[in-house]
């Protein structure tokens, strides 16, 4: 292999890396259900916008899933990334 044909390849490797790592912007879904009493809100649902590398962005996505119960309501939101 010659010099020039090393640096291509180095150059298109280089390109190929940079163009994975870079932060993007996903689509959190979050599904919201509440039950456990009557006359309580019909499910609703909540898009975030995250910023970054998918697999942090998929962390934080996942880390707003909550399930809660107070006074008889029961809450449950679960978040996956788009």
């Amino acid at each position: 292999m010659t010099l020039r044909s090393i640096l291509m390849l180095s150059a298109a490797a280089l390109v190929i890396t940079a163009g994975t790592s870079c932060t993007q912007e996903y689509t959190c879904h979050c599904s919201i259900k509440y039950s456990g009493q009557p006359g309580l809100p019909d499910s609703t649902s909540r898009n975030y916008t995250i910023r970054d590398k998918k697999a942090n962005a998929k962390s934080l996505c996942e880390s707003h899933s909550t399930h809660t119960e107070a006074n008889g309501v029961k809450t449950d939101e679960d978040c996956s990334l788009f």
